[in-house]
């Protein structure tokens, strides 16, 4: 299938033809089993992570092969107009999947296991990855090929960023067992290890280095590698002063995420009330 994918993507016909669509729904079939996915582990990497390149062309091509067809349910009151080829994925009881009535969407062509919950509304985009007994709270989104692991809380109003090009990007990545709070924005292929806690309002993306107290060092993406966060870290929203020019005489601070401890048996305490709600 990479190399039909791949020869399809690079070699556009002239029209799209019965086959190509084949291939593709066989792709997206793949996708939605978790058989293929945007990314996965790969611990000979910096990140521990890999980028599955033609997957992500796989997904590219279906918005370039699909026209734009009316998806509505009443076309007068919630008219919806999409690309035939990414229509909302099809769920259904047996899969194990917990959709709580009250407006959320789920694409096509993205693996989400069994015991996941989705809090209305909230949306998990194409190439997504959601792994067992996962929490997506409510207005939370799953952006584009975002991989999120098992037993994770994605809070209420918290962003997972899409990466979907360019093709060799990595996407963002929450590891297992990771509480990203309310409001959180996690951008531009961060990586966030194993049973860390983004306290509520954190920003992370490629631009924004961590301020790291417990170890007293700042953690920093680079032009070969984004940014990562350690395994367990608790990190909350900080301010770092700006100490020349006219921001210094104003007295003006610069946000910064600080990693203020790691996880101990007081932090899991605390976020343990949610285990309640699965």
């Amino acid at each position: 299938m990479q190399a039909e994918i791949e020869a399809l993507f690079d070699a556009r016909p002239e029209r799209y033809e019965e086959r190509h669509f084949e291939l593709f729904q066989r792709f997206k079939d793949a996708l939605n089993a978790g058989r293929i996915r945007a990314a996965e582990p790969d611990a000979g990497s910096p990140t521990g992570w890999r980028v599955n390149g033609w997957v992500k062309k796989g997904i590219l091509l279906g918005f370039r092969m699909g026209e734009l067809v009316d998806m509505s349910i009443d076309p007068s009151r919630q008219p919806w107009f999409d690309k035939a080829t990414w229509p909302v994925k099809r769920i259904t009881a047996a899969m194990g999947v917990r959709i709580v009535p009250g407006g959320s969407s789920i694409r096509d062509g993205c693996y989400v296991a069994r015991g996941v919950t989705c809090m209305p509304p909230m949306y998990i985009n194409a190439g997504a990855w959601v792994d067992e007994g996962t929490m997506i709270d409510s207005h939370a989104l799953v952006g584009s090929c975002a991989q999120i692991g098992r037993n994770c809380h994605i809070s209420a109003g918290a962003q997972i960023g899409g990466v979907l090009e360019p093709v060799g990007a990595l996407p963002v990545i929450i590891e297992d067992e990771v509480l990203v709070g309310g409001n959180c924005g996690v951008y531009e292929g961060t990586v966030v290890k194993r049973r860390a806690v983004l306290g509520t309002g954190v920003i992370l993306n490629r631009s924004t280095p961590v301020f790291d107290l417990v170890n007293d060092r700042v953690i920093a993406a680079d032009d070969e590698t984004p940014l990562v966060i350690p395994p367990e870290a608790v990190v909350v929203s900080g301010a770092r002063a700006v100490k020349s020019g006219p921001a210094a005489a104003h007295g003006i601070s610069l946000y910064t995420p600080v990693i203020v401890k790691y996880r101990d048996a007081r932090t899991d305490a605390k976020i343990r009330l949610e285990e309640l709600l699965r």
